[in-house]
């Protein structure tokens, strides 16, 4: 069973959410929070493990209560809610932790599919969101912060891998791209997420540009 929390400040989208999840054999949701605040408090008591987190709330934003919530590098996956796939958040929201984006206007299956996905430690980032995080990284300007150490931990073909993964290539598409099986390239990228410590594919994604293993453009 699949514990869901939903964070956001319209009640109509909260009740609209929960009948859609409801109806799932796999999905409980266990709680629902008006703000960031309540969201934190909320998450602590009830232990989601999924918790799909509105940006734009009162008294404490989305952004901020993801970054607080995912500090330990522990906690539920964070899928943002969001009116619209460019939206001006994308890059923050990633870097604070979320696993992914999920239009409002999603259908009860999308939004079904988007929360299995990301409980079972996949990113969901379309590809219109992955062309604005690759713009706002050009616009930023990269490498930045990691270090790049932990880079030379990775095989040449696990380094490969990552660079496909930040073209947000899904598995299939990578395993046809190397000629390998999609198992093969699944444990490839459950090893690069375990030694450079990342949660998930999204943070892969940053991680890849932010360490310069891919440049925009590329």
């Amino acid at each position: 069973m699949i514990r869901v929390m939903i964070a956001d400040d319209q009640g109509m989208v909260r009740t609209g959410f929960t009948a859609f999840l409801s109806t799932q054999p796999d999905i409980e949701v266990v709680g629902e929070a008006a703000d960031g605040e309540e969201a934190l408090r909320r998450a602590a008591e009830l232990s989601p493990d999924v918790v799909l987190m509105d940006v734009r709330m009162p008294v404490m934003n989305g952004l901020e209560a993801t970054r607080l919530l995912l500090s330990s590098g522990e906690g539920p996956k964070v899928l943002i809610l969001t009116t619209f796939d460019l939206d001006d958040y994308v890059y923050e929201a990633l870097r604070a932790g979320a696993s992914g984006f999920l239009l409002k206007d999603a259908s009860a299956a999308q939004l079904a599919e988007a929360v299995r996905v990301v409980a079972a430690g996949d990113a969901l980032i379309a590809p219109a969101v992955t062309k604005r995080l690759i713009h706002e990284f050009a616009r930023l300007g990269v490498p930045r912060a990691p270090s790049t150490r932990r880079l030379a931990e990775l095989t040449e073909r696990e380094t490969e891998v990552l660079a496909l993964v930040a073209q947000a290539m899904s598995n299939q598409e990578i395993a046809g791209k190397l000629v390998v099986a999609e198992q093969t390239v699944k444990t490839h990228v459950g090893r690069v997420l375990m030694k450079l410590g990342l949660r998930d594919r999204a943070q892969a994604i940053v991680y890849a540009y932010e360490t310069g293993l891919v440049r925009p453009g590329e």
